[in-house]
């Protein structure tokens, strides 16, 4: 289950980290404490405080599992093994198993998107992946905090030998990539300019113009 951060709870229940620390001395809602003594929540004290029994809780639990390319289909195979058999091994039932493919810098992969979609239509209560990087390879953390918007945990197993290296350097590649190509634009389109006297003489009669309109202004 889930654990939340005093403040990640909070902004769950829309309160403050005051307002829980207050609540917590007057045994309004008990944190529970870490062996260092650290503050944190669960989501089933959520669940309570909201007053809603988890045995009402009709929504799904999805497995996610993604790989960039369709030649890492072994690879995808060996997620949604190692998925199935950690929710078994913890006595979590599995409502749908999402088998995706496409890069984690991609925010238009069709999958993923209904996934998202789901979230909203408040028809899933927990995405299981492997690692942080399957489920999106940037701005994770963002999409964790929306996701708690809508009462739904992401359960990172963590398992570093599912979450292929070369992935990431793909797409660091990918990212050096377009931004090369917009450089290489913006020479071209500077080489052009220069080439056009017409283009030229317009951008500096443009720029003749808002000089004197600052003059005046002045």
């Amino acid at each position: 289950m889930t654990n939340y951060k005093p403040k990640d709870f909070a902004e769950l229940l829309g309160v403050s980290v005051k307002t829980l620390q207050r609540w917590d001395r007057e045994g309004t809602l008990k944190a529970n404490r870490t062996p260092t003594n650290r503050r944190y929540y669960t989501y089933d004290q959520y669940l309570q405080f909201k007053g809603i029994k988890s045995g009402n809780d009709n929504r799904q639990v999805v497995i996610y599992a993604r790989v960039s390319m369709r030649n890492q289909k072994d690879d995808l195979q060996n997620q949604v093994a190692f998925l199935r058999q950690f929710c078994n091994a913890k006595g979590i039932i599995v409502d749908q198993c999402i088998e995706d493919y496409g890069s984690g810098l991609n925010y238009n992969r069709k999958k993923w998107n209904k996934l998202l979609n789901e979230v909203m239509e408040q028809k899933i209560k927990t995405i299981i992946v492997t690692h942080k990087d399957r489920f999106i390879q940037f701005g994770y953390d963002w999409f964790e905090k929306f996701c708690m918007k809508f009462h739904i945990s992401i359960v990172v197993v963590n398992n570093e030998e599912l979450s292929p290296k070369e992935e990431l350097v793909q797409d660091i590649v990918s990212i050096l990539h377009v931004f090369s190509c917009r450089l290489y634009g913006l020479r071209k389109y500077k080489k052009q300019i220069g080439r056009d006297k017409e283009i030229a003489k317009e951008l500096q009669d443009g720029d003749k113009s808002n000089v004197r309109a600052k003059s005046q202004n002045q």
